[in-house]
């Protein structure tokens, strides 16, 4: 296992009911911005539960903020913290919001002029406005680490921001609310944390036992709760399982003395940016392609999650390793997500040449735990994805 620090200081309150809670995890005197994205959060009764909650604070609203969290937008909200002297922010909603909340917490202090080179410029945030959130959708688990992804349409770009300064102060999970979140959204939830988890698990064996562990039971849970979720969102013992597993794949446990991979992460971001393509399905139509094309430096821990995971006992550690590529493709269309560009868009013609183009662009030439990963080896697994 390798050498490690862990600090995660965001606290979690996690249950039915728990929303109300809000009142005594924001200091007093705050002035406060509520985000919010396209408004279901007032269909479903998460916005009266929370207005309730902020009885007594003097707080204002700002809703809008798209499934893919862009930048135009969020410098509006910047603008309102600025004018109405905002000084904590409460992201209701799911990983976007939350993810454009900490680009705000982070713009919020920054000195400079131009809050873009935050991402353009992979400026760390040592300190941002602190914020909470209450979230409505389990997937991403921005609700517990210090990471987000920001999309620019003008540019066409998705980047990552971070910083020890992006915790998020507490999160309210409660289970109750995945009842009313429509069947896509669970699946691309169930897909976007079990890829998370294989991100900074599908690398190559490093005794870290009790990390291995750890990856292995999150994908199981996820197997084992999603055709319950996905037949049944208002199945509250399943519905906590699911939001738990969701926070637990990337709140930074699992990835510690461990290498990790995000390769596919990195390729899927340009396809989101490209085609508009949901988050969790670029990440679908890459992960085969990805372990196929690095399967001499992966075979050996997609063995063991064929085993530990899919319980596939029988063959070479070559037939077991292809097993579990198999598996995995399987299990995305369990839940209903396709696995080849081709099903998301017919002009997907040049994408993989496209997608090496702008990685080498921002100097993303070593991706992958070994950092061997060329722009050039994206463009074949991109095209391997078809």
């Amino acid at each position: 296992m390798n050498n490690f620090d862990y600090k995660n200081p965001t606290k979690i309150i996690f249950g039915k009911g728990e929303i109300s809670k809000i009142a005594i995890e924001i200091p007093e005197n705050s002035k406060v911005l509520m985000l919010y994205g396209g408004g279901s959060i007032k269909k479903n009764g998460i916005y009266e539960q929370v207005v309730d909650a902020l009885n007594g604070f003097d707080f204002v609203e700002f809703g809008g903020i798209p499934a893919n969290p862009e930048y135009d937008i969020l410098m509006d909200a910047l603008a309102v913290i600025k004018e109405q002297k905002i000084d904590f922010l409460l992201a209701v909603g799911g990983g976007s919001v939350i993810d454009g909340t900490k680009f705000l917490s982070s713009a919020a202090l920054f000195e400079g002029d131009h809050p873009w080179d935050i991402l353009d410029k992979k400026i760390p945030t040592q300190k941002g406005m602190p914020f909470g959130t209450v979230l409505t959708l389990p997937a991403t688990g921005s609700e517990m680490n210090s990471g987000a992804v920001i999309t620019r349409k003008e540019t066409k770009e998705k980047l990552v921001m971070g910083g020890p300064g992006l915790f998020p102060v507490f999160s309210i999970l409660d289970p109750s609310v995945v009842a009313s979140i429509p069947e896509r959204q669970v699946a691309n939830g169930l897909a976007d944390s079990f890829t998370h988890v294989l991100e900074q698990y599908m690398t190559y064996p490093i005794e870290a036992n009790l990390q291995d562990r750890f990856a292995e039971s999150i994908l199981q849970t996820i197997i084992e709760v999603a055709p319950k979720i996905l037949k049944d969102p208002s199945d509250y013992k399943a519905a906590a399982n699911f939001m738990w597993s969701c926070t637990m794949a990337l709140n930074g446990l699992i990835q510690k003395g461990v290498p990790t991979d995000w390769a596919i992460h990195m390729m899927g971001h340009e396809l989101t940016a490209l085609y508009g393509i949901d988050h969790a399905r670029t990440l679908a139509i890459l992960a085969g392609s990805h372990y196929t094309y690095n399967f001499e430096t992966k075979k050996a821990k997609l063995a063991q999650y064929a085993e530990r995971v899919w319980n596939i006992t029988e063959g070479t550690i070559d037939e077991k390793a292809k097993a579990g590529i198999q598996k995995t493709v399987e299990f995305f269309h369990s839940i209903g997500i396709q696995t080849k560009l081709s099903e998301y868009t017919s002009e997907y013609e040049g994408t993989g040449k496209e997608v090496a183009r702008r990685l080498a662009e921002r100097g993303m030439t070593g991706l992958g735990e070994h950092g061997r990963l060329a722009p050039e080896d994206a463009e074949r697994i991109v095209e391997k994805a078809y």
